[in-house]
């Protein structure tokens, strides 16, 4: 099955009860059982929800994996994740990565005892050099945020698994339909469905997919004792994004092709990341293991100046100024005061975060508007 019909299809079932083609949103907190011991399957929400249960086996689907688990946000997702770590393991992280996913690293699991190592996962030797005893997960962005470095996940992969240790990929930037980190050897795959999966804006949620049976059980048991879930209405609305998700990311792709060009020859431009330009480091892993490059670029100015960024940033019209991405709108936004400032200076020095860096979400409308307002504010 192609994945334009696992999207609309995979894991879902019209409503037994009703024949509605669209799954319903199970409002309900409890369900009524015929007696001790015998119900239908669903006790309580926080454990079970046929809205939350359709997703989860829809995102499995599309990621060719077995096992999905919903949560009420992304690092809801991270923080499942981490919960399956004890006292003095180690993790070892992409040294360019989401700001939130930094910040749960260190300001929450440090100080339960977990080490955190940030390095240049492209750097193999580096890699085979931290991994350690304690080591018991690799955590891989790839595209990275915001640098939109390329990370080859089937030779970090290769590494970890001859270590027997974890490898979990955040997929959210680059979305299941361009990539799908199982077949390339992780364990797990995250989600912000927040962002692609959802598409519209108008919800949070995180997702963790896996094949390994032993992984899901885990993940289930934390999810069911920690409560971070999502109700059932962000899951039915990230279930409606889910289906028109293959043809959205071809409009963004191309967008953001479109987008990178100019912006590659404008000269107030010094910098631009997009792996779908053959002069970015490694634009032949992105081929490989992508369908396509997505829709998120980054650039940065010459000069790098910190007020230079933030004119830009005033300027656009059709580009709204907001966190977040992979809607349908085209935003804009600044990771040093807002996606990674918490962040130390020091370390978005070395992942290439400068000054004045900004960051851009390809939205779906007319390519041309989107370059004559960039246009205008660098202008």
């Amino acid at each position: 099955m192609k994945f334009g019909t696992k999207a609309i299809h995979g894991g879902l079932k019209p409503d037994p009860s009703t024949g509605a083609i669209m799954t319903p949103i199970y409002q309900t907190s409890t369900y009524v059982q015929d007696e001790v011991g015998f119900h239908k399957g669903y006790q309580y929400s926080r454990t079970k929800n046929p809205t939350r249960s359709a997703l989860e086996a829809n995102a499995a689907t599309i990621e060719n994996g077995k096992f999905g688990a919903a949560f009420g946000s992304g690092i809801a997702a991270i923080d499942c994740l981490l919960k399956m770590l004890q006292p003095g393991d180690e993790v070892i992280a992409t040294h360019d990565l989401y700001g939130g996913s930094y910040r749960i690293f260190k300001t929450i699991f440090e100080k339960y005892g977990i080490v955190f190592h940030f390095i240049d996962l492209n750097q193999t030797d580096l890699l085979k050099k931290t991994i350690n005893e304690k080591t018991k997960l690799v955590w891989v962005e790839t595209p990275t945020n915001p640098t939109l470095q390329i990370i080859n996940i089937r030779e970090v992969a290769s590494i970890t698994q001859v270590a027997g240790i974890l490898l979990a990929v955040d997929n959210t930037f680059a979305t299941p339909y361009l990539q799908t980190p199982l077949d390339l050897g992780a364990d797990i795959v995250m989600h912000s469905a927040t962002k692609y999966l959802g598409g519209h804006s108008d919800t949070v949620l995180g997702l963790l997919i896996t094949n390994d049976p032993a992984i899901a059980e885990e993940i289930y048991r934390i999810q069911n004792s920690s409560g971070a879930i999502c109700g059932p209405m962000d899951a039915f609305l990230v279930l409606r994004g889910i289906k028109t998700l293959h043809v959205r990311m071809k409009q963004h792709c191309e967008n953001a092709k479109e987008i990178a060009c100019f912006l590659e020859n404008h000269p107030k431009v010094d910098k631009v990341y997009w792996p779908g330009l053959k002069h970015h480091p490694n634009h032949h892993i992105a081929k490989d293991q992508m369908l396509d490059f997505g829709g998120m670029i980054s650039f940065s100015l010459v000069g790098d100046h910190l007020g230079d960024a933030l004119k830009v940033l005033k300027k656009v019209s059709v580009f709204s100024l907001a966190e977040s991405l992979g809607g349908v709108e085209s935003l804009i936004g600044h990771p040093v005061s807002m996606t990674h400032a918490a962040i130390p200076k020091q370390e978005r020095m070395k992942a290439g975060i400068v000054d004045s860096l900004i960051r851009l979400s390809i939205g779906i409308e007319d390519k041309d508007d989107l370059i004559a307002d960039l246009k205008n504010a660098l202008d």
